[in-house]
């Protein structure tokens, strides 16, 4: 979807709190070893969508979940502006408003259980052309537990690699399905030149350095960075993104927000995605 500048002008323009139409479904899912999980399925109004993006949160232990504002955001955006369908739900023992999932945090052992529910769900559900989006801790849920022949590739953002492993790595590497990893130049955790060296395993691993962007992708400029580049992956032919809306949009009240993401903490210690301090363990 492209713009037309000249016309865009008078139009609203999408801001952190803006909420563009969707099918939303409240939806559970069931893992193998018994567990019930929370999540959420946004999916375009008009259209099937042209894929699938099945989301994977911060670490739970530092606030990290479904709602974290990466993933939020794309929940509210990409059903209109891509056709995407977007999967989110929160990982075992995780709360958020949409509730509490069952179990308790597992370290991202036991989380494998989470991974492969959430591929089934959108395997059985008939949800096309299926992408896994980890964001720190979901990165590496979805390098130790998601090179699924089913899904098309994996999308990671902000990837500290401390759990996940090179034989991980090894794995996508023969599976050969595409890796995206979007690496800030400021990350607290891995930046741009290691991530190179790290992903040199993944033969096929495309690794872009963000310049200027943080490990929580602070403000609206970062979101939009990192959606654009998922839309150009997994949706080519769609970006850049407009940035206005011309059409039915609501602001979402701020007992909706769960983090201030439209400040930069530059001199704040590590934070999570809901904007509490952390230590290393992403």
């Amino acid at each position: 979807m492209t713009s037309d500048p000249a016309s865009d002008a008078a139009l609203p323009e999408l801001r952190a709190l803006s909420v563009l139409p969707a099918r939303r479904e409240d939806i559970e899912l069931h893992t193998a070893d018994g567990l019930t999980l929370v999540g959420e399925l946004a999916l375009p109004v008009d259209r099937p969508p042209r894929a699938t993006l099945i989301t994977l949160h911060p670490l739970p232990t530092h606030g990290g979940f479904m709602d974290s504002h990466v993933l939020r955001k794309a929940a509210w955006r990409l059903p209109a502006l891509a056709g995407l369908a977007v999967l989110r739900f929160n990982t075992r023992g995780t709360v958020s408003a949409r509730g509490r999932s069952e179990g308790h945090f597992e370290g991202g052992v036991g989380e494998h259980f989470d991974v492969v529910a959430a591929i089934e769900y959108a395997e059985f559900h008939g949800l096309p052309r299926r992408w896994l989006v980890g964001w720190s801790f979901g990165t590496e849920l979805a390098l130790m537990h998601g090179a699924d022949p089913s899904i098309e590739g994996a999308i990671l953002l902000s990837p500290p690699l401390q759990r996940a492993t090179d034989a991980d790595l090894a794995a996508w590497d023969e599976l050969g399905k595409p890796l995206v990893v979007i690496v800030p130049e400021l990350d607290d955790y891995l930046r741009p030149d290691e991530a190179r060296r790290r992903f040199s395993l993944v033969r096929q691993a495309e690794v872009i350095g963000v310049d200027g962007a943080k490990h929580l992708w602070v403000g609206e400029a970062a979101v939009r960075r990192v959606l654009d580049e998922i839309v150009a992956h997994v949706a080519p032919g769609i970006g850049p993104l407009p940035t206005v809306w011309d059409g039915t949009m609501v602001t979402a009240g701020q007992d909706e927000v769960a983090d201030d993401d439209e400040q930069d903490h530059t001199t704040a210690p590590p934070q999570s995605a809901d904007g509490t301090n952390e230590g290393e363990d992403q």
